[in-house]
């Protein structure tokens, strides 16, 4: 997620990290930026600090009042030290000042990026299942039976797990898995939950995808 007011900047940063294979939304004022980092389905966040409506700083500490933990990277024009200090105190974790390199920034977002990677062997685990992110490979850890998901269902169980113990809507699962952009409905949620509720059944796995009424999904582990 990029929150910067600049067009000319934002579109030029736009499509140097979509040329580096980053998928990037974009906002242009503080309230909205707001709305999307509350969806909290974004791996980094770069944030402008003189935004319309809401500042950076106001983005970043409200952010993590809320217990959203994504990276965050904060630009701005200003380079004194109490700024940079402001910035970091309200939960930025790198800042970079303008103008910057190309090079400078990709180096600080890869840098940032690898603090939300999966353990060295490739893997997520939750309860008794082990997420192959390299192959989108299922497996149940207690016996070792396996199942190779397609690219939504791998999606939807990498979100849940990243996201376990919290409960996610059905907005949330098809903003980060379909796009903002998406005409995505949500009952293509519905669908391939059901489809990923199938695999871990097809595993033997206790791990369950619960649905809770009037608010969404969680992952749970049903040790029974």
């Amino acid at each position: 997620m990029l929150v910067e007011d600049e067009k000319r900047m934002a579109q030029a940063l736009c499509e140097i990290l979509r040329l580096e294979k980053y998928d990037v939304d974009w906002c242009a004022d503080g309230i909205s930026g707001m709305n999307a980092v509350e969806s909290g389905i974004y791996d980094i966040i770069v944030l402008d600090v003189m935004l319309p409506g809401k500042s950076g700083f106001g983005i970043a500490r409200q952010a993590r009042r809320l217990g959203i933990k994504t990276p965050i990277l904060m630009l701005t024009a200003k380079s004194e030290v109490d700024d940079k200090v402001t910035g970091l105190d309200s939960g930025a974790d790198d800042y970079l000042t303008k103008p910057f390199m190309t090079r400078e920034l990709l180096a600080r977002l890869r840098a940032l990026g690898r603090r939300t990677l999966p353990s060295s062997d490739g893997s997520l685990t939750f309860g008794d299942i082990s997420l192959d992110t390299n192959t989108a490979y299922l497996r149940c850890l207690t016996n070792e039976q396996s199942v190779r998901l397609s690219e939504k269902e791998y999606h939807i169980l990498e979100y849940l797990i990243a996201n376990q113990g919290h409960v996610l809507t059905r907005e949330q699962l098809a903003v980060r898995i379909w796009g903002f952009e998406s005409e995505a409905e949500y009952n293509n949620v519905e669908v391939y939950m059901s489809f990923t509720r199938k695999k871990l059944a097809f595993v033997g796995a206790k791990t369950e995808i619960k649905a809770i009424r009037g608010m969404g999904y969680e992952l749970r582990y049903c040790d029974v």
